[in-house]
């Protein structure tokens, strides 16, 4: 009977052991922070695989936390976001477009990160990339990837007509024009976004740009005027492929590729898109403009934090690691940016490209953002990129027509979008 009774004891124990066992795992999940990733595709098909990797390592080193990852595609984002926003179901952080987060935070949607930059290194982010995120006193994200404009040129076509790698704005148009002819034409364009950049790298490359120090409008000041003008003489040279204007990205992509132009302004990880035309495609140096200057455009891609979320704390420290930890985006995803951190910059995966290291060293430093001359971010910007009037402004230039009506339409436009 004792033996009964004891064996009886045994088994209410670890029963009980069992039931408080369990209790204790239920009570541990119930209090795991649940964080919401919303992430936009920056690469292939690669891309959101490798992204919900690294995020599925930072659940497993992190076992109080879990992240949930959602790829977002880029079809009617803004739609997406500010729906999410109006319902009180917005993520706890995303990635998103170049001005997504000033625009978002203007409406008080966003989270200022100003102490979590505290908590970093400013000499790992390439210059002026933190800087690009300031807004009314405040970091509004995280710069993550950069996004900038690089000439490129075809190998092959100039050293078959003999024509040395240009380094000026007077050698860029000679060299254009002297690889004019036979069906083939010094640069092709695009009448989509991709084209327009060619009036936002030259102007910062004349030291122009969309506004002056003050952040007024600046479209007809000397210096740009200067850059629309050369863009002009490029076209009345005949140097430009005349289907430039009614091109899309892929059709000015495909004439360079197939070796029908010589030139071509497009991102920085071009060549890695090329297949068998890679060996052919070498970049032009950072041009010197007419007054010495050299520069060209770029956009700092960000993650954002939504004030929506009920665990900024988590949520911080999860940006902090994706953002030191974020190498395999580009070796397993293929990211079609440039990192922003030097330290993920310096990995033998971009150091061991020369092309890649190139641009890194050569062009990146001197790159700005579209708001240039004043420096920061502010919400005007994103309803600048997206209007159409610079598009409108460019086509104009690619279609042969005189810049001064044109330009001076597209810096009335520009005044009124900035209240002025």
């Amino acid at each position: 009977m004792s033996r009964t009774h004891r064996t009886r004891r045994a088994i209410l124990k670890l029963a009980l052991a069992g039931t408080a066992l369990t209790l204790t795992m239920s009570s541990a999940l119930a209090q795991a922070v649940s964080i919401d990733f919303w992430d936009m595709i920056w690469g292939g098909p690669d891309y959101p695989v490798a992204a919900q990797a690294l995020v599925d390592r930072y659940n497993a080193e992190h076992p109080d936390v879990k992240v949930v990852y959602r790829s977002v595609p880029w079809t009617n984002w803004y739609e997406t976001f500010v729906t999410a926003i109006a319902s009180g179901s917005a993520p706890d952080l995303s990635t998103g477009a170049g001005f997504q987060a000033v625009q978002l935070y203007d409406q008080g949607a966003i989270l200022p990160i100003d102490e979590l930059v505290a908590q970093l290194d400013p000499n790992d982010f390439v210059p002026g990339a933190l800087d690009a995120l300031r807004y009314d006193g405040h970091y509004v994200a995280l710069p993550w990837a950069i996004d900038t404009r690089v000439l490129f040129y075809r190998k092959d076509l100039l050293e078959t007509a003999g024509v040395a790698v240009p380094t000026t704005w007077q050698e860029f148009r000679e060299a254009a024009k002297k690889l004019t002819g036979d069906g083939k034409y010094g640069l092709v364009s695009a009448g989509d976004p991709i084209g327009l950049h060619w009036v936002l790298a030259m102007a910062i490359n004349n030291g122009g740009g969309l506004f002056d120090a003050s952040g007024k409008p600046a479209l007809t000041g000397e210096r740009t005027t200067e850059a629309v003008q050369f863009l002009a003489d490029l076209v009345a040279d005949g140097s430009l492929n005349p289907a430039s204007a009614g091109y899309v990205n892929d059709d000015s992509n495909g004439s360079f590729f197939r070796g029908e132009a010589a030139f071509l302004l497009q991102g920085p990880l071009l060549p890695e898109q090329a297949g068998d035309a890679k060996p052919q495609i070498g970049i032009v140096p950072p041009l010197k403009g007419p007054h010495g200057d050299v520069g060209t455009i770029s956009w700092i891609n960000n993650v954002m934090v939504y004030n929506q979320t009920e665990h900024p704390k988590e949520t911080m420290a999860f940006l902090k690691w994706w953002s030191e930890n974020a190498l395999p985006l580009w070796t397993d995803g293929h990211v079609g940016n440039l990192p922003a951190r030097a330290s993920i910059a310096a990995d033998d995966f971009f150091q061991s490209n020369p092309n890649v290291k190139f641009i890194m060293d050569s062009y990146v430093p001197v790159a700005k953002p579209m708001s240039a001359a004043v420096g920061g971010t502010f919400p005007e910007l994103s309803e600048i990129e997206g209007d159409g009037f610079l598009l409108s402004l460019t086509q104009s230039i690619w279609q042969g027509q005189p810049i001064g009506e044109n330009l001076a339409a597209a810096q009335a436009h520009l005044e009124e979008l900035m209240g002025q």
